[in-house]
C-alpha cells in the first residue's frame, strides 16, 4: 500500500455502492497511507486535523505531486472527519461559481468542501491551513453529533 500508483490504480478501479461508501474508502487508505509513509496519526478525530495539516506540507513538497489523487485522498479524510464529528452525508453539489459538481459534506443544510480545502492547501501553502479552517467550521456548526 506504500505505492500510491499502486493504491490509486486499486481505489479508481474498486466499485463503491454509493458517493459516501467511496470517500469513506478513499479516506480510510489515507489514514493507513498517514501511518505507513508519514508515521502521522490519523484517527478521524478532531485532533486529527493538525496531522493531517502536517501530511499536506510533506506531500504538497513531493516533486512527483499527483494532486488529482492527493486531493481526493486527503480530502476524503477531511471530509469524514467532519462527516463523523457532525452527522452529515456526502452529496455531489455544484461549487457556487462552479459549473461542475463535486464532492461536499451537508451538515444541517450547511454545504463544507473540504476537497477543495485540500486542494487549496496543497496549491496555496500555509495561508490555507486547516487548523483555522477547522476551528471556523466548529464554531459554526457548533457541538457535534451525539453517537448513539
Amino acid at each position: 500500500m506504500r505505492d500510491r500508483t499502486t493504491l490509486r490504480k486499486r481505489l479508481e478501479t474498486m466499485a463503491f455502492p454509493d458517493l459516501g461508501a467511496m470517500m469513506d474508502g478513499y479516506a480510510q487508505a489515507a489514514a493507513v497511507l498517514g501511518s505507513c509513509e508519514v508515521k502521522q496519526k490519523l484517527d478521524f478525530t478532531a485532533e486529527s486535523i493538525d496531522a493531517l495539516d502536517e501530511v499536506l506540507v510533506l506531500v504538497g513538497e513531493s516533486p512527483e505531486l499527483d494532486l488529482d489523487f492527493e486531493v481526493r485522498l486527503w480530502g476524503s479524510y477531511l471530509g469524514e472527519v467532519l462527516r463523523r464529528r457532525y452527522a452529515g452525508t456526502w452529496e455531489m453539489t455544484v461549487y457556487p461559481g462552479g459549473a461542475t459538481a463535486v464532492p461536499s459534506v451537508d451538515v444541517r443544510g450547511s454545504r463544507l468542501f473540504p476537497l477543495l480545502k485540500v486542494y487549496r492547501r496543497l496549491t496555496a501553502g500555509e495561508e490555507e491551513d486547516l487548523h483555522s479552517f477547522f476551528t471556523m467550521v466548529t464554531e459554526r456548526l457548533g457541538k457535534p453529533a451525539q453517537v448513539n
